[in-house]
């Protein structure tokens, strides 16, 4: 269907090429016919349903780790967990999708933007499976129609990758409330571009080196250093789609206590 359908867009623009030869060619009017045909056909089919409170976040934290962040700025609840394919046992957690729906009445047809902040290790019925908060699934229905559309519990729906944009905000490090002088475990949250990352390197005070810390679990990294640890500390992110990265440095203080959240500076530029 969407072969045909380019197919018919291409014939119709090499008509019009011609037909309009001798009042001038524009070649800009037909990259910008090409890129809203191509925009039509780059979503996927996916599977959806919903859990929590029908206006909630899910649920607190979720396996991602991010606690109470999910229910409030810039997250505000619109989150979701993510089936296998989406969670990727963790390197999925932050990434940003857009989501739509055509197959109830309700359904708006205008795309919302979630963020994988928790896993459904039993949402494995389709390939792709959100399984959304109450905020994110009513998000996709017509004004007033949110309820409907959470009464029916199961949709399938379209989906796409996006780039996540937090504006105004840069990456935060959550140090864990079990790090100590010789372990350390830190929380990233709110990366722009990708928002899943592949790895985390920590570098010490007065040191040239970078340290690979490990993924613990979800959005966690940890660092077992044998060794009592020297703040402040400097941390690299590396994203795991296009491996740009961005360096925090000295984002963690000398006296840094397990628990605060310390924000940096920085963040992933698109």
């Amino acid at each position: 269907m969407a072969f045909t359908a380019l197919q018919t867009m291409f014939s119709l623009l090499t008509f019009s090429v011609l037909f309009n030869s001798c009042y001038g060619f524009h070649p800009k009017l037909i990259n910008t016919s090409l890129a809203m045909a191509a925009s039509e056909y780059d979503w996927s089919p996916a599977g959806a349903t919903w859990y929590g409170s029908p206006t909630g976040a899910g649920t607190d934290g979720g396996a991602c780790g991010y606690g109470n962040s999910v229910s409030q700025p810039p997250f505000s609840s619109l989150v979701s967990a993510g089936g296998p394919s989406l969670y990727k046992s963790g390197k999925g957690c932050g990434a940003c999708y857009e989501v739509k729906c055509t197959s109830n009445s309700a359904c708006s047809g205008e795309p919302v933007t979630v963020v994988i902040t928790d896993e459904c290790p039993g949402c494995v019925s389709e390939s792709v499976h959100f399984d959304l908060s109450g905020t994110s699934f009513g998000a996709m229905a017509k004004s007033g129609q949110a309820q409907n559309l959470r009464n029916a519990g199961v949709l399938q729906i379209q989906y796409r990758k996006v780039e996540c944009n937090y504006p105004g905000t840069n990456i935060a490090f959550h140090v864990d409330s079990g790090s100590n002088p010789y372990y350390f475990s830190i929380l990233t949250e709110y990366e722009d571009g990708d928002g899943e990352l592949a790895s985390v390197h920590l570098k010490q005070a007065h040191s040239a080196s970078w340290q690979p810390m490990q993924q613990s679990w979800g959005a966690l990294w940890k660092l077992n250093s044998g060794s009592q640890l020297q703040a402040p500390f400097s941390i690299r992110l590396t994203s795991l789609e296009n491996g740009k990265t961005v360096v925090a440095s000295d984002v963690i203080p000398a006296g840094w206590q397990p628990g605060k959240t310390y924000r940096s500076v920085v963040n992933f530029k698109a």
